[in-house]
């Protein structure tokens, strides 16, 4: 069985939806599921890796498992790294990256993207991705999409629609656009790398950090995941659409 652990990176801030970790979804907060979600799994252990004393404050309530990191970091790949860090974690362990707030994530693809990573050992990092379920979101920039080679390595990841269909004759069907799921995992000993590298241009300009790793030649599996997770929780909308979903 493949070991590993589950950090779930906490913010307070958030330029959306202001605290919207600490809102109550069904009669506990977003953190508590997206935790309890984690906790399913086979993971060794789960950690909460936060900046803020509320967040902890409300965390301490249903878990001891919290790290608290500096507040200064610019990406939540830096809280992660820290926390494994301060877990002292070997350079060889795998992390699963869950944001905290999918309080919806199915456990099975938190145990599937550890898995597809141990399984892969030229690869860094691990991810998966779903198919578009309509041509509308194709042309949403916040849904990212990605491209692999063959074997299931990352090509691209990007805001635009890619691949291009530049006659109009191969994608009759939305069978060629992979929607990426933002579930991650790392070696450890990855992480403290990629965390020293500056920015590049191609990060900067699409704003996803994982074209980082990308440009500096580190390899991504990329995977079709077994089941589809629900929308994460952006906005207030998205709030009451998981309500929706729980009441049923």
């Amino acid at each position: 069985m493949t070991e590993y652990t589950v950090l779930i990176p906490a913010r307070l801030a958030s330029v959306r939806f202001p605290r919207k970790l600490l809102k109550s979804l069904a009669g506990k907060p977003i953190i508590q599921w997206t935790f309890e979600q984690a906790s399913q799994t086979s993971a060794k252990a789960v950690y909460i890796a936060t900046d803020s004393p509320e967040i902890a404050g409300i965390a301490s309530r249903f878990t001891a498992n919290i790290l608290m990191t500096d507040p200064h970091h610019p990406t939540g790949t830096d809280r992660l790294c820290e926390a494994a860090t301060l877990l002292n974690l070997p350079d060889d362990h795998l992390v699963v990256n869950v944001q905290g707030d999918e309080p919806l994530i199915p456990p099975v693809i938190i145990e599937q993207v550890a898995q597809n990573l141990a399984a892969n050992p030229e690869a860094q990092m691990a991810t998966l991705y779903k198919p578009f379920a309509e041509y509308a979101e194709l042309a949403n920039p916040n849904k990212v999409k990605v491209i692999t080679d063959q074997r299931g390595f990352a090509l691209y990841f990007s805001r635009s629609t890619i691949p291009f269909d530049a006659q109009g004759t191969v994608n009759s069907s939305l069978s060629h656009y992979n929607h990426h799921i933002g579930i991650y995992a790392y070696r450890v000993g990855f992480l403290k790398q990629f965390v020293t590298w500056p920015t590049c241009v191609l990060e900067n300009c699409e704003r996803l950090e994982q074209l980082r790793a990308l440009w500096y030649g580190a390899k991504i599996h990329v995977a079709h995941a077994h089941v589809y997770p629900p929308q994460d929780i952006n906005t207030e909308a998205d709030l009451l659409e998981a309500e929706a979903l729980m009441s049923k």
